[in-house]
């Protein structure tokens, strides 16, 4: 009796809450993905050495408090959630463990952060190595396993809500993506024999299971946002004698694009109801990089918190070097983004013209 009870009023409840949602224009929005979208997954795997749960990271958080998001403050996946009208950004699954199950599926129903810092399409990408120190112990949390993550959440509301309500929900709700810079790096950085084309077959293949594997849980909804200029990052500048961007690691980033564009556009085909925006991130970067000033940076080479060389030859950490002027830099650390920049990839997500987003922006993809 006490178990009907409680299943009846979490129906109840879920039933309000899609209702809130739907007449504030707010979907549910799920975010999966690398550091460019983690908010904090990585503070609860203790061997990680993935992680941003220190200073400098976070200065400009509300009381300087570093939430292991890679950044001086808030990052992407913070402000689209604004941007849709949530005042907060989803939390990490993984800080959900411990939730009553009455509050965890309260936070479903608005949505939640699967995205893990370091994380890549291939399982491996971003472990340690088993000979190193803390090898072998979980370093971060690839999309698969984020998955199905997600889909513990899935059968949750299956059992609360039943199937009907459930896939209604998932098919109206947000799946945020952003993935693949970390699979990159490391392919170009290896000693394989790859070639470049093999690698980028297999890395399509990999990820068009997975987004099937999420189209075949309810997800209908994609705003996948693909690799950014990753051969500008400081760290990889560093890789040059005059400091400029190392082209190759750019084209890879612009062949992954054709690669997620053709996947996305095959996939719509093929599952009923399927709409997506597909961000540029390369496009969104370099034309900053090349036209900064009006967007009021004035440093679009070195990183804002670090050591030596453009603050790159070393993670940002208590010790390190710290610009004054943040909202000057593109870049954070070695890798990420300053919030100013997160914040303005954001926006242009959200409502940016087919240059940067197509086939149509998040905003779109959110009212259709």
């Amino acid at each position: 009796m006490a178990e009907t009870s409680f299943a009846i009023l979490l129906l109840s409840l879920a039933t309000i809450i899609l209702n809130v949602n739907a007449d504030a224009g707010r979907p549910a929005v799920f975010i999966l993905g690398d550091s460019t979208a983690d908010v904090g997954t990585n503070n609860f795997l203790p061997g990680s050495q993935a992680r941003a749960d220190f200073p400098f990271n976070g200065v400009d958080f509300a009381f300087s408090i570093p939430t292991g998001r890679f950044s001086n403050g808030l990052n992407s996946a913070d402000f689209l959630a604004k941007l849709l009208g949530y005042e907060k950004s989803p939390p990490p699954y993984l800080s959900t463990v411990n939730y009553s199950h009455y509050s965890r599926m309260t936070q479903a129903l608005k949505g939640i952060n699967f995205a893990s810092g370091g994380s890549g399409i291939f399982r491996l990408t971003g472990q340690l190595p088993s000979d190193t120190p803390n090898g072998g112990k979980q370093n971060v949390i690839p999309l698969a396993e984020q998955i199905r993550q997600f889909e513990s959440i899935r059968s949750s509301l299956m059992a609360a809500m039943g199937p009907l309500p459930t896939l209604r929900f998932l098919s109206k709700s947000l799946f945020f993506i952003s993935i693949g810079s970390n699979d990159i790096f490391e392919f170009y950085h290896s000693d394989n024999n790859l070639s470049k084309e093999r690698f980028f077959a297999n890395l399509g293949f990999a990820y068009e299971n997975q987004l099937k594997a999420l189209l075949e849980l309810g997800a209908r909804k994609f705003g996948i946002i693909s690799v950014p200029s990753i051969g500008c990052c400081p760290s990889q500048r560093l890789n040059s004698p005059n400091g400029g961007c190392l082209e190759e690691l750019n084209d890879h980033a612009i062949a992954f694009h054709t690669k997620i564009e053709t996947i996305l556009y095959r996939l719509s085909k093929e599952y009923q109801g399927m709409k997506y925006s597909l961000g540029n991130a390369y496009e969104m970067t370099i034309n900053v990089i090349d036209n900064p000033l009006p967007y009021n940076f004035t440093n679009v080479k070195t990183a804002c918190c670090g050591v030596g060389r453009l603050n790159a030859e070393s993670n940002c950490n208590p010790n390190a070097n710290l610009c004054p002027s943040r909202n000057n830099y593109l870049f954070w650390d070695l890798f990420h983004p300053t919030e100013a920049a997160a914040q303005l990839a954001a926006i242009t997500l959200f409502n940016g013209p087919t240059r940067f987003v197509a086939p149509i922006n998040f905003s779109q993809l959110a009212q259709a």
